[in-house]
């Protein structure tokens, strides 16, 4: 490959050049990748624990978290490198395998939602009927196809990315190796690319976000029959954080990625990635539990487990 031999490192131009902001930016991250590692590891512990949660939804729950603990992990760690002891440089190999890990994680992901949100349907549409259609079976196939459209399609964008000859430049204007930024450092034409890019993104998006309207729209619609205020607030509740979620990683991934590339301002597409990136995965492990009385009774029930196991240790 012509872009192997030209260039065999990166240099990351990071966040903020402001030498006063590295070490409370630092605290701030590792506090933020912390929280990111407790949580998500505590929601896939707890649900392998507990055989209540042995259920689609928190299978699925449990492949989110991981998602997220991933994709956390790919880019973090090097944000934090940079904070503390300056090091922006990362090599070819490095820079390649942290986008195809990056995209991994974040198209599984994207995946993962829409089949939550199918999983939804079926729970509150058809409960009499749920576990025919949510079978065992059923879940794993759904989980398995997500892993195989990440894994395929992050192929695609990571060799999209680096099957062009980079001689302009070796620094990223970004704090990782992400492929819009990669791109531009391109000294051949890359609009091919980008196309491909963005046609890949836009599939995510407009699939995934239809299978989640339909399946909300149906939601909603059989809300309206129940005559209840305990079935509508019941019903209400399965769907709140996984709507929560959704609109939270659609908004921003929409306006990171949907726009073209003349109207890309680095400082805002930085601040974008921050937030989805680093942000987000700290937050999903708080708004399922904070919302979902199941994950709250696992939790106590881990807890009294653990505080029993010292007493008798002590």
């Amino acid at each position: 490959m012509i872009n192997s031999t030209v260039v065999t490192e990166f240099a990351l131009a990071g966040i903020t050049d402001d030498p006063q902001l590295q070490i409370p930016l630092f605290l701030v991250f590792t506090l933020i990748y912390l929280l990111t590692l407790v949580g998500n590891l505590g929601v896939i512990t707890l649900i392998l624990l507990d055989s209540r949660l042995h259920t689609p939804m928190y299978v699925f729950l449990s492949h989110l978290s991981l998602m997220d603990f991933g994709y956390s992990t790919a880019v973090t760690p090097k944000v934090m490198a940079g904070f503390l002891v300056g090091d922006e440089a990362i090599s070819y190999k490095a820079c390649v395998a942290q986008l195809y890990c990056f995209a991994v994680f974040l198209i599984v992901e994207t995946f993962l939602l829409a089949s939550m949100a199918y999983d939804r349907h079926a729970a509150v549409c058809k409960p009499l009927h749920y576990t025919n259609i949510m079978t065992p079976r059923m879940c794993a196939w759904m989980v398995v196809g997500c892993y195989v459209f990440g894994f395929l399609e992050a192929s695609v964008h990571t060799w999209n990315a680096f099957s062009l000859p980079f001689c302009r430049s070796n620094v990223v204007d970004h704090f990782f190796c992400d492929a819009t930024p990669l791109l531009a450092l391109s000294c051949s034409d890359s609009s091919r690319s980008e196309m491909v890019f963005f046609i890949l993104a836009g599939f995510n998006i407009i699939f995934t976000v239809m299978v989640i309207l339909v399946s909300y729209l149906f939601i909603f619609v059989t809300i309206l029959r129940v005559r209840s205020s305990e079935g509508h607030q019941k019903a209400f509740s399965t769907c709140t954080s996984h709507l929560t979620s959704i609109s939270i990683f659609y908004g921003t991934g929409a306006f990171m990625y949907q726009q073209p590339g003349s109207r890309h301002s680095r400082s805002t597409d930085k601040i974008a990635s921050v937030f989805y990136a680093i942000v987000i995965p700290m937050l999903n492990p708080l708004i399922y539990s904070l919302r979902n009385k199941e994950v709250k009774n696992a939790l106590k029930k881990a807890v009294g487990k653990a505080k029993s196991s010292l007493r008798y240790i002590f």
